[in-house]
């Protein structure tokens, strides 16, 4: 079989082209990322009311103690953030992350509960091995290149350290409540999800698709 040879990078009138691709397409899908939820930001918490228990209870079962450091990764209005922070009590560490300056905004409104940060989850500005958490509400859906940030989120855990994927409504309750049938492709399907999760930094533990809870817990090996 023949050894594919690197592009020449001189050839053509538009070099650059296909070494930008990749970053030009991620940059649209972050803007596209940043447009939807900005315009929803302000009524945001009113599509899910009165689900702090499932919120809790998924916590609870992330194995989450006092003193650790977790990261609510795409915090959004940072509804997750006094659970988290009553998780770990006051001498652990609760960052929130999203990458829209309106969700944001309000989070730092209303809940004082942690540190915020605007970032792309999957270009963090963190060091490696830090978190022994990333707790992500909703996140898989919107992560541009998903197997990208899931690698990234490994990184910045700790070995052993674990991932929660969690959505208040399962996946046909969504589709359901969405207008739309489940479809094979979704990418929280078991047999999708978890051979990405084991080919990016993390061990398949549990998974649970349940009318009420969509919840996947995966270790970083």
């Amino acid at each position: 079989m023949e050894t594919p040879q690197p592009a020449d990078p001189t050839a053509g009138a538009d070099a650059t082209g296909p070494a930008t691709a990749p970053a030009d397409a991620h940059a649209r899908e972050l803007a596209d990322t940043r447009a939807f939820f900005a315009e929803r930001a302000a009524r945001w918490d009113g599509k899910y009311p009165d689900d702090s228990p499932r919120y809790a209870a998924a916590i609870a079962d992330t194995g989450l103690t006092d003193g650790q450091f977790v990261i609510d990764a795409g915090c959004g209005t940072g509804r997750a953030l006094p659970l988290l922070r009553a998780a770990v009590g006051p001498s652990g560490t609760v960052l929130g992350v999203d990458l829209t300056p309106e969700m944001l905004e309000q989070a730092a409104a209303h809940r004082a509960d942690a540190a915020l940060i605007e970032a792309d989850c999957t270009r963090l500005p963190l060091p490696d091995a830090v978190a022994d958490l990333v707790f992500g509400a909703g996140l898989i859906s919107h992560l541009p290149g998903p197997g990208t940030g899931l690698r990234e989120l490994a990184r910045v855990t700790r070995p052993g350290g674990r991932l929660a994927l969690y959505h208040p409504l399962g996946r046909a309750a969504l589709a359901a409540r969405q207008g739309r049938p489940v479809t094979p492709d979704d990418l929280r399907a078991r047999e999708r999800l978890f051979p990405l999760l084991a080919g990016t930094g993390w061990k398949p533990l549990s998974y649970t698709d349940e009318p009420t809870r969509y919840l996947v817990l995966a270790e970083r090996t």
